[in-house]
């Protein structure tokens, strides 16, 4: 191939509807999935401080926690406040942290 018809075969292939608009959905395709994934990490922030707030409520209702619900309650909530979870959280976990830890009989 001659440099001249290299430099003419780019050119079309640039000037090209067809190639901007693979090159438009492409773009598309990507922004479409960073918006997905924003959606599903709140949505997952989300669900882990109900649960959060719904275990922390019961133990300091009942007044203790047992060394499972313990180990249970910190593989929700350590990973929740490294992802951004809210103070509250954080809160909930300090005051079940207070708490006794008893065996269950």
């Amino acid at each position: 191939m001659t440099p001249e018809l290299i430099t003419t075969l780019a050119c079309a292939v640039f000037a090209s509807t067809g190639f901007w608009s693979v090159i438009n959905m492409l773009i598309q395709r990507h922004q479409t999935k960073q918006a997905g994934d924003k959606s599903e990490r709140q949505l997952l922030l989300g669900l882990a401080h109900d649960r959060l707030y719904s275990l922390c409520s019961e133990y300091i209702t009942r007044g203790s926690i047992t060394s499972d619900e313990y180990d249970n309650l910190h593989y929700i909530s350590d990973p929740y406040l490294k992802a951004g979870g809210n103070g509250t959280g954080e809160r909930l976990v300090k005051e079940v942290e207070k708490l006794p830890i008893i065996d269950k009989k």
